[in-house]
């Protein structure tokens, strides 16, 4: 099972699961911990081969494994099932988001609500440019060089900083052959975002995307238009890692969204 760290509030209160991005670690949370904990019981993961799950002896069964969002997703799937959690709350980052959309495909009764920040719902023309030069040079350059090309990116200006080197920071510790593996998802990426696109999740959603996120703001605020049980929230002065540059603001938005969506939804007062 993936390494994880537990919070527990209160029994009778919701879980809350928090999935960070590709190349990344739980640690990107340290800015929510505190204040999901006075309303939820909260779980952060490890995806397999970040973080400390890397470390797990557990592990060495995935090392000749294909890696695909499906496996990947009943990972986090299993972390449930183990800690006996029928459904719960999700928010994710960036390509995290996309496990916590296949995870309710696979099993929308797992899903009780999802905030997706800094949400990945299409690759556009310079996405896909990254991606090209990603497989073109993967094996002849040094990963960190692409994931810093890409972090820059995706995140090029100044008050992007701590979030640019959060996420550098964290893939330093990723294996040579655990990026790759990470690396080939991105194969999957476009007919599955596809795919998502033309089928709303069954779930409540809020995206959380940052007014700067300017390769992956675009497609959500076209998609959102045509879906139902989907919302937008868009943070001013902030990139892609919301929960980072403005964390005060996406917990506030974010909390109040899952409190509404709760077992035992909180009634906002005047």
């Amino acid at each position: 099972m993936l390494y994880h760290k537990k919070f527990l509030n209160d029994p009778d209160k919701d879980w809350v699961i928090f999935i960070h991005g590709a190349g990344g670690s739980s640690s990107i949370w340290f800015k929510q911990v505190r204040a999901y904990q006075e309303e939820f019981n909260v779980i952060l993961v490890d995806l397999r081969g970040h973080g400390k799950s890397k470390e797990m002896s557990t592990m060495k069964k995935y090392y000749k494994e294909k890696y695909s969002f499906k496996t990947v997703s009943r990972d986090v799937i299993e972390v449930l099932n183990q800690n006996d959690i029928d459904s719960a709350h999700f928010v994710g980052v960036s390509l995290g988001t996309i496990i916590i959309r296949t995870i309710a495909d696979m099993e929308p009764g797992k899903v009780k609500s999802a905030v997706m920040c800094g949400a990945i719902t299409r690759l556009d023309t310079r996405s896909r440019i990254l991606v090209w030069l990603g497989h073109t040079f993967k094996k002849v350059v040094p990963f960190i060089w692409l994931y810093k090309l890409f972090a820059w990116v995706i995140m090029p200006k100044k008050n992007h900083q701590e979030s640019r080197s959060m996420f550098i920071q964290d893939a330093k510790d990723l294996a040579k052959k655990e990026f790759l593996k990470w690396f080939r998802l991105t194969y999957d990426v476009n007919p599955l975002l596809r795919y998502f696109k033309e089928k709303e999740m069954q779930n409540p959603t809020l995206y959380v995307m940052g007014e700067e996120d300017h390769m992956f703001l675009p497609p959500v605020q076209k998609m959102v238009k045509d879906f139902e049980r989907s919302s937008l929230e868009v943070i001013p002065d902030c990139g892609h890692v919301c929960n980072i540059e403005q964390p005060d603001l996406f917990n506030e938005i974010s909390i109040k969204f899952l409190l509404k969506n709760a077992s035992h939804p909180v009634e906002e007062t005047a």
